[in-house]
């Protein structure tokens, strides 16, 4: 089914992201979150791609394999950076062939152990030239794109960066899906500029749970979101108190998740890292059973 379908519904949609194992010994715990997960009937799950294409063969094969096996909604990240036309074609042929209809259109970021690294001539050089590409390609697709409600590192401003996610959707993008924050404040004030520049699309917040102090960190440092201050001396004060990490995460998570479905939020797209508690714990903490 279309992602883009599921906001016609007036329900918020909750969905959760997850990414390739390493190794082979990976994906026996990957499938047990998904499970897990899968118990929480989610709007769709997506699976992202590595750095310059370097998971492409096991993107495409999980996100088959997972919309085959559990019969999930599956959305496969489609990065353009590192890849030739003629390879995203193909990418775009075999997702098809497997039945999954949504794609998650990205930029995406060069290896970083390739300092020599050379865009194909032949490729996209944004995310918006790559969205142009797929539309035609393949017209009945959904696509899904990234937006940053605290501005993407190397935009040269908020304007700027406002500018090339209208260029997303006039390009053929479906729905937006914002990078993480912490602060709902930005993501208001960012869908105040989103919609006064007659971007008209469902706009997701994206959330990630907060479960190592060390990992949230380095995470923020590389996207370019702030911690407010107050969830920092929070984290501060667990130190390295991984339960306690948790819980402040969960509980910090609720709270930020609760707002913006209060606001009107059209659903809640969740940065899993794989693992499925403090995600499973915000969701039930936001929709108790009876």
């Amino acid at each position: 089914m279309k992602i883009s379908k599921r906001f016609q519904t007036g329900k918020p949609v909750i969905s959760f992201e997850f990414f390739p194992p390493k190794t082979d010994a990976g994906f026996a715990p990957l499938f047990r979150s998904i499970a897990e997960l899968q118990a929480l009937d989610p709007g769709f799950v997506s699976v992202t791609m590595g750095a310059g294409g370097s998971t492409r063969s096991k993107t495409v094969d999980l996100v088959i394999r997972i919309q085959r096996e559990t019969g999930l909604t599956a959305m496969a990240h489609l990065p353009c950076a590192g890849f030739e036309r003629e390879q995203v074609g193909t990418i775009l042929t075999q997702l098809a062939e497997g039945g999954v209809e949504n794609v998650l259109a990205l930029r995406g970021d060069p290896p970083a152990d390739n300092a020599d690294f050379v865009q194909p001539q032949n490729g996209f050089g944004f995310a918006n030239d790559l969205i142009d590409y797929t539309r035609k390609q393949n017209p009945e697709l959904c696509i899904v794109a990234a937006c940053y409600p605290e501005t993407h590192p190397e935009a040269r401003s908020a304007q700027d960066d406002l500018d090339h996610a209208k260029r997303k959707v006039d390009a053929g993008a479906d729905v937006l899906i914002t990078q993480l924050f912490f602060e709902n404040a930005r993501f208001f004030s960012f869908m105040d500029r989103i919609r006064a520049a007659g971007i008209t699309v469902p706009v997701v917040p994206g959330i990630m749970p907060i479960v190592s102090r060390a990992g949230v960190k380095r995470m923020t440092s590389m996207c370019g979101c702030e911690i407010p201050s107050e969830l920092n001396a929070q984290l501060e004060a667990v130190g390295d108190d991984e339960a306690a990490t948790q819980e402040l995460g969960v509980r910090w998570g609720t709270m930020q998740c609760r707002e913006l479905l209060d606001s009107g939020a059209p659903g809640l797209h969740f940065y899993t890292l794989n693992k499925s508690s403090a995600t499973r714990q915000i969701y039930e903490n936001l929709f108790p059973k009876d």
